[in-house]
């Protein structure tokens, strides 16, 4: 069953199972969704399929009671993701949780240039993912290493483009459009694109439009969910 805009369920409903579409505030972790949805709802069973990072939006898959064992299902099909990439800078975290350094000369980076380049990063690539991450190497969080000053070495992963579209290019700003596989990391996508063209590059804004067959148009906001679950009716 999944859930439907302004639909309440009741928490034996969410017991037998709900997917909720959940379009994720910018500034909240998905575990933060988790924490306020968990007492609104009135059940502890609850996951949600494919983190996205605090200063990301967009589509979260939230799975109750029986329906959490479909989590692993969703979290392998393909994503979709918009956003922009600044050009003329790199930061250590790829994004904006950390200040951009390395300040280069844009001028002759022309839309011409850069899409002469996005062949290199579309089909099946080798990614790094950002060593300000969630993966674990030694029971540990890559990013808790990372921010003690410890040097992470990752090892490349493949992963799959099946597109990658510049929608608009203006003053160092690429806004674009990613249809790929799990295990993509957009971040390492704006950096290693940076690097290719020569005058580095970082993401500065990202959301998830898609999952699988799931829309964010069809996602509830945090806010239209504590107004219905926290009436009395």
């Amino acid at each position: 069953m999944q859930g439907l805009i302004n639909m309440r369920y009741t928490p034996k409903q969410f017991e037998d199972g709900i997917v909720m579409l959940v379009d994720k505030p910018l500034g909240w972790t998905s575990f933060d969704v988790i924490r306020k949805l968990r007492p609104l709802i009135g059940i502890r069973k609850i996951g949600h399929a494919g983190t996205l990072d605090p200063l990301a939006t967009g589509l979260l898959i939230v799975c109750t009671g029986k329906f959490t064992k479909r989590i692993n299902q969703y979290m392998a099909q393909q994503k979709e993701y918009t956003g922009t990439i600044t050009l003329g800078a790199t930061t250590p975290t790829y994004d904006l949780e950390s200040e951009p350094v390395n300040f280069k000369d844009t001028n002759l980076i022309t839309l011409e240039k850069v899409q002469s380049i996005l062949p290199q990063f579309t089909g099946l690539i080798e990614q790094i993912p950002p060593a300000h991450s969630a993966i674990k190497i030694d029971g540990k969080r890559v990013y808790e290493l990372a921010r003690k000053g410890k040097e992470v070495k990752l090892e490349p992963r493949t992963v799959h483009i099946y597109s990658f579209e510049i929608l608009a290019f203006r003053d160092a700003q690429l806004q674009f459009r990613v249809v790929c596989s799990t295990g993509t990391y957009i971040r390492s996508l704006a950096n290693d694109l940076g690097q290719a063209l020569g005058c580095g590059g970082y993401l500065s804004a990202l959301r998830r439009t898609r999952i699988g067959e799931f829309e964010v148009t069809a996602a509830q906001t945090m806010e239209s969910l504590v107004a219905l679950y926290s009436s009395k009716s």
